[in-house]
């Protein structure tokens, strides 16, 4: 009867020993760090129509509010006051009526300036700053080198022993971007999955398993030597390459406009 028995890499069958093939393929983790919308982005037509509706359902199903009520009592002792056989008691009579109230409410607001949505990244171009776009998703991607060329991607690194996939992500976006990078991991497991074969000139691997974990941007500067650059869909889309964009958009959110 033959004996089976597993040690490291080798499987010792019987006398003979076998030695398993190491996998040819490095096994990476990547970071999709993402600034959600600052400023909530303009309402598509089905929200509009929806908000409409709601605002409808409000008025016809709502209480009458204290500014409403104000409102008619200050009627009700203007009327009083034109009659003059009625003894009115003038100290209970408001000085400052609904409508007076309502006037200095709606000059105030006419004086009220918002601020400009419009950033000093968005009027001199700068991409590598999240404070542009506030009324959209921005996904940050750095630059890495990869044989002879260097490559558009989101932040990755290879794995190491001992560590699971999220020390791994958590590691390499901190050693790239800098620790100033304030941002929050949404889960311990991957959200996408990406393969692509290393140039010829890098040798002693086939490529590359890449394994994609979500995150949300806190707060925080990223390190300056990775170059980066916080792009919005379209811009993905016109930097990143082609399929590694496609999986990337994949477990992204689609934005309305």
């Amino acid at each position: 009867m033959l004996l089976r028995k597993v040690i490291g890499a080798e499987v010792i069958l019987g006398h003979k020993i076998f030695t398993r093939a190491k996998s040819s393929w490095d096994i990476v983790a990547g970071v999709c760090v993402e600034r959600l919308p600052v400023i909530t982005p303009p309402l598509n037509e089905l929200q509009k129509k929806f908000k409409d509706f709601l605002w409808t359902v409000e008025i016809e199903k709502s209480l009458k509010s204290d500014h409403e009520l104000r409102h008619e009592n200050d009627k009700v002792q203007a009327e009083l006051l034109k009659n003059e056989s009625v003894d009115v008691d003038l100290d209970t009579v408001s000085k400052i009526t609904a409508q007076d109230f309502e006037d200095s409410s709606s000059d105030e607001l006419n004086q009220f300036k918002f601020a400009d949505i419009v950033t000093e990244g968005d009027k001199k171009g700068i991409k590598s700053t999240p404070e542009r776009c506030l009324q959209r998703h921005l996904v940050l991607v750095t630059h890495q080198k990869l044989g002879n060329d260097v490559k558009t991607i989101l932040p990755q690194g290879l794995w190491k022993e001992g560590e699971t996939l999220r020390q791994t992500a958590e590691r390499i976006l901190s050693e790239q971007c800098g620790t100033g990078l304030k941002v929050k991991f949404l889960s311990n497991a991957p959200c996408g999955f990406y393969k692509y074969k290393y140039p010829a000139e890098i040798n002693g691997r086939l490529g590359a398993k890449v394994f994609f974990y979500y995150a949300n941007y806190n707060d925080g500067e990223v390190d300056k030597k990775s170059k980066p650059n916080w792009l919005t869909r379209n811009e993905l889309a016109e930097l990143l390459p082609e399929k590694y964009n496609k999986t990337v958009q994949s477990f992204l959110i689609e934005e309305t406009f």
